[in-house]
């Protein structure tokens, strides 16, 4: 693992999550929000500054720049973790936290620099959506997998077979190892730098953005089984539109979309 890119960003709340979501797609994989202050997270060895100076101009932001050592890096990350809860449906926690009470899942994980801790709204969003959906041996494809708290809430929810991939190494590690935290024996973990997928399922989930979304929205598609449901995420609200047009162009039937804090999840089905 690379020493990191600590980016501090002087930023109100109403556009921080506008610029999460730029960034994002640039390669900053870990963020810190506060009320007038946004921090941003990126490998030193993807930092390009030209590009974040591109995207950030169009918002007449600035930025100060610092690198942290890798051997700081999960003590500083570890430092700023706190517990998620979705209702009381899930809570996500690191194991020096105490376990939660009064949720009907918990899922105990290693807070490295994976996206996906469930702190993030689209990850609440798609927790919120798997809770209506009938995992109960069902095969299920977990498309940029994170920190694998989809995967693993999937197991947690009665699937019989799990396949998670990610294309990132950080990623797959993390993942793996909060897999075997959480006592899983369904999931396989797979690093995936192309999406061709050789079997269907019941259920797919992609939190991720909308541009990989839309470039691997047909084989998505194809990969569901009939009467299989597709949940997207990693979504602004001002995605929607676009994704409901290609979405329907594939034969895809919208269900429902849940909104929090700008940020969209979109819950499909295919009838054929």
């Amino acid at each position: 693992m690379s020493n990191y890119c600590e980016l501090i960003i002087p930023v109100k709340e109403a556009m921080q999550e506008v610029l999460i979501a730029e960034l994002s797609t640039i390669g900053y994989d870990g963020f810190e929000e506060s009320a007038d202050l946004l921090k941003a997270y990126i490998p030193e060895s993807e930092f390009l500054e030209n590009e974040l100076n591109i995207l950030l101009n169009k918002y007449g932001v600035k930025y100060s720049k610092s690198i942290i050592k890798k051997q700081n890096w999960n003590e500083l990350w570890e430092s700023n973790f706190e517990p998620v809860q979705v209702d009381d449906f899930v809570g996500i926690r690191a194991g020096f936290h105490p376990p939660f009470t009064g949720v009907a899942h918990e899922i105990v994980i290693t807070p490295k620099m994976s996206f996906g801790t469930g702190h993030h709204a689209t990850t609440w969003l798609v927790m919120q959506l798997m809770r209506e959906l009938d995992f109960k041996g069902a095969t299920v494809f977990d498309f940029g997998t994170g920190t694998g708290i989809l995967a693993i809430l999937a197991e947690q929810l009665g699937a019989a077979k799990v396949l998670a991939v990610d294309n990132d190494d950080w990623c797959i590690e993390n993942a793996s190892e909060n897999i075997a935290i959480n006592d899983c024996n369904y999931i396989d973990i797979q690093k995936v730098d192309k999406l061709l997928l050789t079997e269907k399922f019941k259920i797919i989930l992609a939190n991720i953005n909308k541009n990989i979304i839309l470039e691997n929205i047909q084989e998505l598609a194809n990969g569901l089984e009939k009467g299989g449901q597709l949940v997207l995420s990693g979504l602004l609200k001002e995605d929607e539109a676009d994704i409901l047009a290609t979405c329907h162009s594939l034969g895809l039937v919208h269900q429902k979309t849940l909104h929090r804090n700008g940020w969209i999840a979109c819950l499909f089905s295919v009838t054929n």
